[in-house]
């Protein structure tokens, strides 16, 4: 239930509008933010309101965090309701990521990583502490060396090192292929290194499954999986993928490579016929390299997960590669101990806008069924009654924690005939 809408007083809903405004701007005599401010010093708000939003556009995330007071899945769930306004004219080729232009760049598993390795900007180095200079009003930081970025710089992935000795699954190699469902796809381009003219090149692929216009089923494959775990919420993924390093799904991983950039977005129109680049977006992207498997056939590999994100989202990315690779289990022959590894739980459970709006419904008036509940429980109470003093077949209900009768409450409607008439519900729920 991603969306209920309410109707009720006209002027009691102008009311709380009119309030909820107000209270969003707070005290007049503060300066109003904008929406710059917005997008520039919060900007992982707003990467990670793009993200599960499912739409790249900072200024309109940043128009979403300040439309919902900072309320994070509320602005995601403005930027996705917007999203489905929107018409799609192309669909992008996969993103070239061996040529992002790195800000950040470190592997976990070979301290001298082809390429080199790129701090970047990280909390990791940073203490914990608060940091008081900030409540002034004006700040002025030392501004950072950076080296020249290269944009025709190619930057191979780590996990290619271990590819060209055969000592990793490039995913769907160790898949079950007795299992009904065809063999998942790799997630990452089929791109892995770049032609000698310099040119793009991809590898054909099959039409991949489009979230946005099919109907999620199980079980899936890994493309549509993937695009799930890219806009699902942040808290859910990574409580499923710290969940699977305490034990429930055996999956604890090294972080190959996590790469923060800026990659080329490219189209191909049928009516121009050649490729064309559009916009550079910023994404986190991140591969964890698992414990090994094999076959008969196959000798022992790693196997991976993968994770990428719209923006600066290093946490979430690498939530969702351990939660992607444990959702490989039914495809590596694997057994289901965990929720992580439990398809469906994990895909139906982890879009936030989807779970607050089942969760939040609650909220509207449930006054028919909650009288029903009301009756039942009266009845039940009143054969209890009978069963503990069958000489008194209409004795009043009995409270069975206390010996003495239970004291009505007079807040709550008995069941008479001239209480059948049910309070008019100032709101009603419409589909």
């Amino acid at each position: 239930m991603p969306y209920v809408a309410v109707k009720g007083g006209e002027q009691a809903i102008q009311n709380a509008e009119a309030l909820l405004k107000a209270k969003r701007r707070g005290d007049p005599a503060v300066p109003e933010l904008s929406l710059e401010q917005i997008k520039q010093q919060m900007q992982l708000a707003v990467n990670r309101v793009m993200a599960e939003g499912s739409l790249y556009d900072p200024d309109l995330a940043a128009l979403a965090i300040k439309q919902a007071w900072g309320d994070l899945v509320e602005a995601a769930f403005l930027l996705r309701a917007y999203r489905t306004t929107l018409p799609r004219l192309y669909y992008s080729k996969p993103l070239n990521t061996d040529r992002m232009q790195l800000q950040r760049r470190i592997s976990a598993i070979f301290k001298d990583a082809p390429g080199g390795q790129k701090l970047g900007p990280t909390f990791d180095y940073v203490h914990r502490l608060l940091d008081f200079k900030l409540a002034a009003e004006t700040n002025e930081f030392t501004a950072p060396t950076t080296a020249p970025v290269s944009v025709s710089e190619s930057t191979p992935r780590v996990a290619n090192t271990l590819a060209r000795e055969k000592l990793i699954d490039p995913v769907g190699l160790l898949a079950n292929t007795s299992s009904t469902h065809s063999a998942p796809t790799d997630a990452t381009p089929a791109h892995s290194s770049d032609p000698p003219n310099g040119k793009q090149s991809y590898a054909p692929i099959p039409d991949p499954f489009d979230l946005t216009r099919q109907s999620l089923t199980t079980p899936t494959q890994r493309d549509a999986r993937l695009q799930n775990l890219a806009r699902a919420d942040e808290g859910f993924l990574l409580a499923m993928a710290y969940s699977t390093q305490r034990g429930y799904g055996k999956n604890h991983p090294f972080a190959g490579e996590v790469r923060l950039g800026d990659v080329e977005v490219v189209i191909c129109p049928e009516e121009l016929g050649f490729e064309v680049a559009i916009a550079d977006i910023t994404v986190t992207e991140v591969q964890m390299v698992n414990q090994f498997k094999g076959s008969k056939t196959i000798p022992p590999q790693f196997t991976q997960g993968y994770g990428l994100t719209f923006g600066y989202n290093e946490r979430k990315a690498m939530a969702m590669a351990l939660v992607d690779r444990a959702l490989q289990a039914r495809d590596l022959n694997e057994g289901i101990d965990g929720p992580a590894q439990d398809e469906e739980f994990v895909l139906f459970h982890s879009d936030n806008v989807e779970a607050q709006g089942f969760v939040q419904h609650l909220k509207l008036p449930h006054y028919i069924d909650f009288q029903a509940e009301l009756n039942l429980i009266r009845t039940l109470r009143r054969e209890y009654g009978q069963a503990q003093d069958p000489s008194k077949p209409d004795a009043a209900p009995v409270d069975p924690l206390s010996a003495d009768p239970a004291p009505e409450d007079t807040s709550v409607p008995s069941p008479t005939p001239d209480s059948q008439h049910m309070p008019q519900s100032p709101a009603e729920v419409t589909p």
